[in-house]
């Protein structure tokens, strides 16, 4: 499962309009106590630090009372009523001890009939069903040495389900059907499950729990104008004399029940292989010619990951669906993963981005969470740091160092964020809600956790223990301790101290280092401040690298105290003393430098994280550092020259003409486009007058992030004919042409631009539709008599029924800007009262 983020700018816009956010003191500004291992840090109420770890009940994985052996599913649809017509046959065993009795997961359900199967016979079984379990009375006593086959006629009604989520996974109503009448225009009809945690039981009986597993049969029986999607295997296409079509999908290999599928819907099918075995990618038909090119890598990513685990690829084939209206960013299911909508990108849009990272995070899923399973969601991250950290080894393999590590600062900003609000373990048996495990600890932490542990072992100990991991426990479910020791069988090494401080503990260290040089010697004093009342003092094993006379020099050590000093012989005075010269440590690090120390570290350190550091520190002074500033504009790796361009923005232009030219040809000629539109953009702080031309060419420019870059620039100038030079982009479908459109139009649109919001607020994706809407909101401060009651309507809608939490937000938010009106503010109590996500309705707690 990934999940969808908002970006960092969207994340800022949403916790300003909530007032902020509550966050700890710094770490570091921690009180010490009498004992030098003890330190407190600052609290929130009741003297208990806002982020302390949460106590809940204790959450045991499933008790195995049946063992689920097959599962054979016929099913229709009705899609007037967005009903499912199902037929299931369970086959089961008693898991050990003797049993009666049978209880099924079946969210939401009419049951029809249950009957006990004897070939194509059936015996009726008496039953109860409370609407969600089923139990059945089996009529006797079964031994674990006897199979029983069980027929449930039935019918799902997932929306008359009680709607629940998480971050990750926005709904868990199971089965989804989208724009079900074709009233919709330019919306495909679609069919598509989302298991994950616990929803597959919302479309078919089941045990429905991370440690059971199953084969299974599906038929799913459709017009013929959908293709169709399940796990497994496509086994053949049945023509039926009323029309419809009967698709057998046969899933021959055990996996869990929140990983079956189905994606139906009118689908381009793009071929294409790996080894043996098809690789298929499903998009909708205007996307045929571009989907090798959002895909294509996949063969490539298969072998990597084969070779690396030493584990080929373990399923009949591998598929890829892209559906509307997803309720995460993507979902692993067993050989056929589904992804957002957002994946799919025609050939403009192709040129300024990817998603690998989705698209390796999902795949690496097949082997950590579908062929090796987590037995309960209290360890969650033995599936999702894994894929997470795939994200790492595919930028590493494919893109260079420098994306890895850019991705990797990436993964630390996410969970340090989080953690100014919550710490808790890993691995977390008492979380509140099985969904709060899908989080930025269990995803972000969890993989800088797995780098920690290959950095430790060692790249060949660290496959060859995935290998034992995964070998040994194929098509099972498992613990942590069970990852624990395959690493410590293959390295020899004890590694309890490793997962007890990073995978059960709560939070991470919090340094601050002070280096000296005297008499030879190199002394690097090194203070654990964490608050240790939640935290452990940590043992750190990790490299400082001493920069004297040009040369690197590495030094281990091993921290394993809260104050500690280690010296260090050096011939000659340091230029650069680098704490944790690999990068590679999750946690907080204050080490004061020099001016010239940091110089030093940006042009020497070779390194992505060591230099950005630089540039932020120096950034403070960017006037009298101008010449690492015009060095940084010609950094290899395209991030550090943006982050050159964005730190430009204080300085006069005039003073410094060489500086601008270089400026002016990053925004005409750098290969990377998001270069390109940072230097537009810095250019428009500049002097939007001056630089008419240039904007006008980026008006034109291949780059959508260029072009939006222009229209932003160009509607800073003083031109007359702005509003008409730019109106020939209101056509356009790209996200970031109609975000830069909607902000020149929330600010300069009058009411000829209402019916222009309108549509892109109807038609744009996720993350894009929050923008246009904090747009139209600024709009409507200045053209409120636009409204009309359907457009309350459609934003009241929005509101209460998107599945991203931020763009309900963002709806409500638009709707507060006309909440004079009587019939609105009884809609925004309506919404108010309906919202089940915590953090919107503290939002809305404060503005109403």
């Amino acid at each position: 499962m990934k999940h969808r983020f908002l970006s960092i700018v969207g994340l800022a816009t949403a916790m300003a309009f909530a007032g902020g956010c509550a966050t700890n003191k710094e770490a570091n500004n921690a009180s010490k106590s009498k004992s030098d291992d003890i330190k407190i840090s600052a609290s929130g109420d009741g003297g208990v630090p806002v982020w302390a770890p949460k106590q809940h009940a204790f959450n045991p994985s499933r008790t195995k009372l049946h063992d689920l052996l097959h599962t054979t599913l016929r099913v229709s649809f009705d899609w007037q009523k967005q009903y499912l017509h199902g037929i299931a046959e369970l086959t089961l065993k008693p898991y050990f001890y003797p049993q009666n009795t049978l209880i099924l997961d079946a969210k939401g359900f009419d049951i029809h009939g249950v009957n006990l199967m004897k070939g194509h016979d059936g015996t009726e079984l008496k039953y109860t069903y409370d609407g969600k379990k089923l139990t059945i009375d089996l009529g006797r006593n079964y031994t674990r040495d006897e199979k029983f086959t069980i027929e449930i006629d039935y019918t799902a009604k997932p929306n008359e389900l009680a709607s629940g989520g998480s971050d990750a996974i926005a709904q868990d109503k199971g089965l989804y059907f989208i724009n079900p009448l074709g009233k919709e225009p330019n919306k495909p009809r679609q069919i598509w499950t989302q298991g994950e945690t616990e929803a597959s039981s919302a479309w078919f009986p089941t045990i429905d729990a991370p440690n059971e597993r199953m084969t299974q049969d599906i038929y799913i029986t459709i017009d013929k104008n959908f293709s169709t999607l399940s796990n497994g295997t496509f086994m053949y296409s049945r023509q039926n004399s009323d029309g419809t079509k009967t698709d057998y999908w046969k899933q021959e290999l055990p996996h869990a029940p929140y990983l079956a599928m189905m994606a139906i819907g009118e689908y381009a099918i793009v071929k294409d292989k790996w080894r043996d075995k098809e690789v298929s990618y499903y998009v909708e038909p205007q996307y045929k010619n571009t989907a090798k090119k959002i895909f294509g890598n996949t063969p490539e990513m298969m072998e990597f990951f084969s070779k690396k685990l030493g584990v080929n690829y373990p399923w009949a084939k591998y598929s890829q669906v892209v559906v509307r209206d997803f309720v995460s960013g993507a979902m692993e299911n067993t050989s056929a993963s589904t992804f957002m909508e957002d994946l799919q990108l025609n050939e403009r849009e192709l040129l300024d981005k990817n998603w690998d990272n989705i698209i390796a995070h999902e795949l690496f899923h097949q082997w950590f969470g579908d062929y090796v399973t987590t037995e309960s969601w209290a360890n969650l991250p033995l599936n999702e740091a894994f894929a997470n950290y795939s994200e790492y080894l595919w930028a590493e393999h494919k893109y260079g160092a420098d994306e890895a590590a850019f991705a990797h600062m990436d993964e630390l900003s996410q969970y340090l964020e989080e953690a100014q609000s919550k710490r808790e373990p890993l691995i977390r048996y008492h979380y509140g809600d099985k969904e709060d495990m899908f989080d930025s600890h269990s995803y972000a932490k969890g993989g800088r956790v797995l780098h920690m542990l290959r950095k430790l072992v060692g790249d060949d100990a660290f496959y060859t223990s995935l290998n034992r991991y995964l070998t040994q426990n194929k098509y099972s479910d498992v613990e942590v301790a069970e990852l624990r020791m395959a690493f410590e069988d293959v390295t020899g090494q004890d590694l309890m101290w490793f997962f007890d401080q990073w995978f059960m503990k709560p939070g991470h260290p919090e340094l601050k280092v002070n280096h000296t040089y005297q008499n030879g010697q190199v002394s690097l004093q090194v203070q654990q401040l964490q608050d240790t009342t939640y935290m452990p003092v940590y043992r750190l094993p990790l490299k400082v690298s001493v920069w004297a006379n040009g040369k690197r020099t590495e030094h281990p050590i091993e921290i394993t105290k809260a104050n500690q000093t280690f010296s260090f012989p050096v011939a000659t005075q340091p230029q650069l003393v680098l704490f944790d010269g690999e990068q590679q440590l999750l946690g907080v690090v204050e080490h004061k430098k020099s001016v010239e120390e940091l110089r030093y570290q940006f042009y020497n350190s070779k390194q992505v994280l060591p230099k950005f550091e630089a540039l932020t520190i120096l950034g403070s002074n960017v006037n009298g550092e101008l010449k690492i500033f015009q060095d940084a504009l010609q950094d290899d790796f395209w991030m550090i020259r943006s982050i050159a361009l964005n730190s430009l923005k204080e300085v006069k232009p005039d003073a410094n003409q060489a500086l601008t030219a270089k400026v002016e040809h990053l925004a005409k000629q750098d290969k990377k486009g998001a270069v390109r539109a940072d230097a537009i953009m810095l250019l428009a702080d500049w002097n939007n007058e001056k630089y008419k031309s240039i904007f006008v060419s980026a008006l034109n420019d291949s780059s959508y992030q260029v072009a939006a870059a222009g229209i932003i620039a160009y509607a800073g100038t003083t031109s007359d004919d702005a509003k008409q030079k730019l109106a020939k982009f209101e056509k356009e479908e790209n996200e970031d042409i109609t975000i830069a459109l909607s902000s020149y139009y929330a600010m300069q649109g009058g009411p000829e631009k209402y019916n222009w919001f309108i549509d892109k607020i109807k038609h744009s994706k996720s993350g894009g539709k929050y923008y246009v809407l904090q747009s139209f909101a600024a709009y409507l401060a200045s053209n409120a008599g636009s409204v009309t009651p359907e457009t309350i309507d459609l934003l009241a809608d929005i509101a209460e029924n998107n599945s991203l939490y931020y763009v309900r937000m963002a709806a409500f938010q638009t709707l507060m800007v006309l909440s004079d009106k009587p019939e609105v503010k009884e809609k925004l109590e309506k919404i108010k009262a309906q919202e089940k996500d915590k953090r919107l309705i503290e939002m809305y707690n404060q503005v109403m």
